[in-house]
C-alpha cells in the first residue's frame, strides 16, 4: 500500500503565536469544527500546561469525546520534558496525542541553552519525556527536533533513532527559521527517514517564501522512502514572522502540481469544499484580510481581465483555471442585507434575540431556556471582541454547557 500525505493543522497553536494577533477560544473551538469538516486528520490545538487554555482544552476535549468532531483528533504541544508532561495529563487527563519540542541544532544548543543542556541531555530529556507521556495515556506521540533545518544529520538521526526506541510515533523535522530549499529539505529527510524507517512529520516556515514548495517536498522524500508523511499546516498562511505552509495551497498542490497528483496519495478525508467558509472564518476571527492573491481563495484566485485571458477562459475554463472554483465552496452569491438588521450582542434583550435565532431556524423549548442562551451569547461577545457568526450562534445554542467552558478562564 502507498504512503500517504496528511495534514496536521497548528493553527490553534503555531498560528495564534502569530505577534499582534489572537484568537478567543470559541475562535478555536469554531476553527477546530471547520477543520473536522473539512477532514483534516488532527489539529494542534493549544498548549495544556498554559492555565487559560484548560478549560477551553477540556472542553475541545469534550466535544471529541461526544463525536462532535467526527474525525478531528486533537493534539497538545509540550516542551519534551517529563515536567510538562505531567502538569499536561494533570490539567488535560483526557489528552490523547501530543508533541514534544526540543531544540537539535548546534546553534540552539550552545546559544539558546547556553550550558544547561548539551547533546546528550537532550537526548535523555526527550525520551523521558515520551516514555512519561505514553505511561501516562498518550495515544500517539510527536517528537519535535527544533531548527531540525539547521542540525547536523548525524545528530539528528541518532536523536530521532532515540526517539523511536523511546516509543515515538513521529518525528516532526521543523524548518524553524525557514531557510530549507526544496532541494536540501527533500535530501535531509529523504536519508533521515531511510535511517529511522517511521513516519515523519514537516514543519516549515515562509521566511523565504518557500514554505509550500518545501513542505510538499520534504513529504514527497518521506513518501519516497515509504513511510507517511504529515505536513503541518496553518489556515491562511498565519503562523511566526512569515507564517507557516497555508492549508489551501498545501492541498492544491499536492492535488494538482506536477509530478504529484496522481503520483502521490492525500489524506482521502479532505474535503476542499469546506476551504472557502473556513479561510472567511479565520481572516474574520484573527482580523486579516485574506490576500487578494491568495490561492483558490482570494478575490483575484478566479478573477480574469486581459483580453486573451477573458476570452480564453469564458470559452473554457481550463484554458486559464488550474482547477473549479466550486471544489473550494466558492460560486453561490453573497448576500448583503441593506435593511433593518437585528443583532445578538452583550447587550441584548430576549425580543431580539429570540429574532436573530428564529432567522436561523433554531427552536428554544421555553423561555428559561432561551434566557438561558441568551446569557451566554452575550458572554460569547464580550468573549470575542466581535459580533458572533451565525455558526457561532448556532454551537452556543446547541452545546451550551461546553460553551459556558469555553468562556470561563480561572486565573
Amino acid at each position: 500500500m502507498k504512503p500517504k500525505i496528511y495534514l496536521i493543522d497548528v493553527t490553534n497553536r503555531d498560528g495564534v503565536q502569530t505577534s499582534r494577533i489572537c484568537l478567543s477560544k470559541l475562535q478555536k473551538t469554531m476553527l477546530n469544527l471547520y477543520l473536522d469538516k473539512m477532514g483534516v486528520f488532527q489539529s494542534e490545538f493549544g498548549f495544556p500546561v498554559t492555565n487559560h487554555e484548560t478549560n477551553y482544552l477540556n472542553a475541545n476535549l469534550e466535544l471529541a469525546e461526544k463525536k462532535i468532531f467526527a474525525r478531528l483528533r486533537l493534539g497538545g504541544w509540550l516542551r519534551a520534558t517529563v515536567d510538562d508532561v505531567q502538569t499536561a495529563f494533570k490539567l488535560a487527563p483526557k489528552l490523547k496525542n501530543v508533541n514534544l519540542s526540543i531544540s537539535t541544532s548546534d546553534q540552539m544548543i550552545m546559544h539558546k541553552f547556553k550550558g544547561k543542556l548539551d547533546h546528550k541531555s537532550i537526548i535523555k530529556e526527550m525520551t523521558e519525556a515520551v516514555k512519561k507521556a505514553k505511561k501516562l495515556g498518550a495515544e500517539a506521540v510527536g517528537v519535535n527536533a527544533e531548527d531540525a533545518s539547521r542540525t547536523r544529520m548525524e545528530y539528528l538521526i541518532e536523536f530521532s533513532s532515540a526517539a523511536k526506541e523511546a516509543g515515538a510515533d513521529r518525528i516532526r523535522y521543523c524548518d524553524t527559521l525557514g531557510c530549507d530549499t526544496p532541494f536540501t529539505i527533500y535530501d535531509r529527510i529523504n536519508q533521515l527517514v531511510q535511517k529511522i524507517k517511521m513516519p515523519l512529520e514537516i514543519h516549515c516556515h515562509n521566511d523565504l517564501g518557500l514554505v509550500v514548495a518545501n513542505s510538499i517536498s520534504g513529504a514527497k522524500a518521506a513518501n519516497d522512502a515509504g513511510y507517511d508523511a504529515y505536513i503541518n499546516t496553518c489556515v491562511n498562511g498565519m503562523g511566526e514572522r512569515a507564517g507557516n505552509a497555508d492549508l489551501v495551497s498545501v492541498i492544491l498542490a499536492i492535488k494538482y502540481g506536477s509530478g504529484f497528483k496522481e503520483q502521490y496519495v492525500l489524506d482521502e478525508k479532505i474535503d476542499l469544499k469546506v476551504a472557502w467558509k473556513l479561510c472567511k472564518y479565520a481572516s474574520y476571527a484573527f482580523g486579516v484580510p485574506i490576500p487578494i492573491n491568495q490561492p483558490g481563495i482570494g478575490a483575484n484566485a478566479f478573477a480574469h481581465e486581459s483580453g486573451i485571458h477573458a476570452d480564453g477562459a469564458l470559452k473554457d475554463r481550463r484554458n486559464y483555471e488550474l482547477y473549479d472554483l466550486e471544489e473550494l465552496g466558492r460560486g453561490e452569491p453573497e448576500i448583503v442585507e441593506t435593511g433593518r438588521k437585528i443583532t445578538a450582542g452583550e447587550y441584548s434583550g430576549i425580543k431580539g434575540f429570540r429574532n436573530v435565532y428564529e432567522k436561523l431556524e433554531v427552536v428554544f423549548k421555553d423561555e428559561k431556556e432561551a434566557a438561558e442562551i441568551l446569557e451566554l451569547v452575550r458572554y460569547a461577545n464580550v468573549h470575542n471582541q466581535k459580533p458572533l457568526v451565525e455558526e457561532e450562534l448556532i454551537f452556543i445554542a446547541q452545546n451550551p454547557k461546553i460553551a459556558k467552558k469555553i468562556f470561563t478562564m480561572s486565573p
